[in-house]
């Protein structure tokens, strides 16, 4: 069994097996589309809850240092002008004199050219990526709003609450998941690059004295949720960023990179941010946003080391490291290698033939059983069983289970046990029924 993966078709074949089973779709498809905007179906929900499932219990349930919170998408606007989103959160924009096309002046192949016509583009402007609203009936200054371009400053401004309803000693961190927006000048790249995305960050408050231990662990941290989700650790790569890369607020940045099928890209990122945006809230707010050390007796501003991951990202990751072709028992196939930490099925349950009620309803009765103890199992009786294994192979299944008529003649009541297939070799062992459930148990749980 050999397996291969041309990077040069991969990506396309990837949308299609997304579309076709149900994990991702264009947005308003229906209508022709809206460019960066991608819709999740069935398969592609239950695989985004895994992976945020899995970020909340090590990032959040399974610490006592750490709180979440939800905060809302629309914010006052003086947010952003005290965090410099109004007048800095902006890409350079260039204009095709001749198509009319715009695009980003740092993505093209060639300055000056545009990549579509070969027309020449025209002088380079700042393009603010935020989207801009009206907040009630009157629309003026005073009522504009914004779709929060990230999710960070909902927990800065919610850190004197915290203090007050919760009382944490340092170190301590907000992490919250939730959506952010960004007027992309020139989406890309499927879920990569999008105008509407799902963040899943924390602000880490640390004595400005000790940030660097903060820092190296939340640096472990990372890499440790990365295998978490299956990612091959060989795939991603830290870049320690420059210091005139960096963000004007950041004092140390390290970009976690993966090796997408369309180049090495940003995946996550952890940032040194400082004490820059409680300052900044402290003072455009006149609120005093300072920690009292009880032990010091010192009072100052904590400082924040912030992890930050893209889940829309993480997915598309997940899926490309997934995604495998090979020949099994003579015929190719299509397989998503996905860990059962994140796999949207972990167990599908068939009858041999869907037309003999006698196979049907034992194995009804089986798949409840299983369903009990592994919520993440389905049932599947469309198609020749053939059919059933590659479409569940193809939407990532780890085990198939089979009712056959073994299962109903052998040593009634007990039966003769059900066939048990692994979805990466193809190999399959009998298992007694009443084995079966620790059996899966110690495969997926």
């Amino acid at each position: 069994m050999a397996e291969s993966n041309d990077k040069t078709d991969v990506m396309e074949a990837i949308i299609s097996l997304c579309k076709r089973r149900g994990f991702i779709f264009q947005g308003s498809e229906i209508y022709g589309g809206l460019a960066g905007t991608w819709d999740y179906g069935p398969l592609g929900v239950a695989l985004k809850n895994n992976i945020k499932n899995l970020w909340w219990r090590r990032f959040v349930d399974g610490r006592h240092d750490m709180f979440g919170v939800d905060a809302a998408i629309l914010m006052n606007q003086n947010v952003w002008k005290a965090s410099g989103h109004v007048s800095g959160f902006s890409d350079p924009l260039v204009e095709c004199s001749k198509c009319k096309h715009r695009f980003r002046a740092d993505q093209l192949a060639e300055a000056g050219k545009c990549p579509d016509c070969g027309g020449k583009v025209g002088e380079q402007k700042q393009f603010n990526m935020m989207f801009q609203t009206h907040v009630g009936a009157v629309q003026d200054e005073s009522s504009i709003s914004y779709l929060r371009p990230e999710t960070a400053q909902g927990m800065f401004v919610n850190f004197k609450n915290i203090l007050d309803t919760q009382h944490p000693r340092l170190p301590f961190g907000l992490a919250q998941i939730g959506k952010a927006f960004r007027n992309e000048i020139a989406p890309r790249d499927f879920l990569f690059r999008a105008r509407e995305f799902e963040q899943m960050e924390i602000e880490y408050f640390v004595n400005p004295k000790e940030w660097e231990k903060s820092f190296e662990h939340f640096q472990q941290e990372s890499k440790d949720f990365m295998a978490d989700v299956g990612l091959d650790g060989s795939k991603v790569h830290e870049l320690e960023v420059a210091d005139g890369d960096r963000a004007h607020y950041s004092k140390r940045t390290i970009d976690f990179e993966f090796d997408f099928p369309f180049g090495r890209k940003e995946l996550s990122g952890l940032a040194y941010r400082t004490d820059f945006d409680l300052k900044q809230h402290s003072e455009s707010s006149k609120v005093d946003l300072s920690y009292y050390d009880e032990e010091s007796k010192e009072r100052f501003i904590p400082h924040c080391i912030e992890p930050s991951f893209g889940l829309d990202r993480m997915l598309l990751a997940v899926l490309t490291d997934a995604y495998k072709e090979d020949d099994l028992g003579g015929e190719k196939r299509t397989y998503l290698k996905l860990s059962p930490n994140v796999a949207p099925y972990k167990v599908a349950v068939f009858p041999l033939l869907r037309n003999k009620p006698v196979l049907v309803e034992r194995a009804q009765q089986i798949f409840k059983a299983i369903k009990k103890e592994i919520p993440a199992t389905t049932f599947d009786d469309n198609g020749n069983i053939g059919k059933r294994y590659r479409r569940q192979d193809e939407i990532g299944t780890p085990f198939c289970v089979t009712i056959d008529f073994d299962t109903i003649e052998k040593n009634p009541p007990a039966g003769g046990g059900v066939t048990v297939r692994d979805r990466d070799t193809g190999k399959q062992e009998r298992v007694g029924e009443a084995e079966l459930l620790d059996f899966l148990k110690q495969k997926v749980v």
